[in-house]
């Protein structure tokens, strides 16, 4: 099995020369994370490698300690501040960095990576599929305190990857490709509906 380093850095390296490639209105299109765009979305991937985790800290403080509306705020400011080619060089740059999410590991790190890059590919209307190896990773790390993040409840549902061998949950069948899947698990809106 590939190293999920390896898996990570490619996940980034193919992100990166996506969004190298689109125009000013691509980077302004909304994304599926409520209230971004690509802009906010690209700025809230690369702030693990732009903040210093006292910066983080700071952040987080004049925040109430509550990443959420952390994270947004800052995603907000770095975007207007930030122009499309220094948020694209940034995650270039970045694809060997060694983040990983408090509590997540390298699988949070890949996880997050494919999750935001649906966010503006599904978003935009770019066919782009996520290699399964590391569909895999992703979809097979979910939990019901994934769900419970996202406001996501799958009562009665068995989500069932078309494209690979994974189910999740019990119920009636929601078959998809486990992307779409992902993004159902996620609360995003394109998500399939069964």
């Amino acid at each position: 099995m590939t190293d999920i380093r390896q898996l990570i850095a490619a996940e980034r390296h193919e992100l990166a020369t996506l969004l190298k490639e689109l125009t000013t209105g691509q980077w302004d299109a909304p994304s599926l994370c409520e209230g971004w765009r690509t802009r906010e979305v690209v700025a809230h991937l690369t702030m693990p490698y732009r903040y210093s985790t006292s910066r983080f800290l700071l952040e987080l403080a004049k925040s109430g300690g509550k990443f959420n509306p952390m994270s947004d705020r800052v995603a907000r400011r770095d975007a207007a501040e930030l122009s499309p080619t220094e948020l694209a060089d940034c995650l270039a740059a970045n694809v060997d960095h060694p983040w990983k999410p408090p509590g997540g590991g390298f699988e949070g790190a890949l996880s997050h990576d494919v999750i935001h890059g649906l966010d503006i590919t599904v978003a935009l209307g770019i066919n782009r599929r996520v290699p399964l190896d590391r569909m895999r990773i992703v979809v097979s790390g979910l939990s019901p305190k994934h769900l419970k993040y996202f406001g996501v409840d799958l009562t009665g549902i068995q989500l069932k990857a078309t494209d690979l061998d994974w189910t999740y949950g019990t119920g009636t069948p929601l078959e998809a490709p486990a992307q779409d899947l992902l993004l159902k698990v996620c609360g995003r809106q394109h998500a399939p509906t069964g």
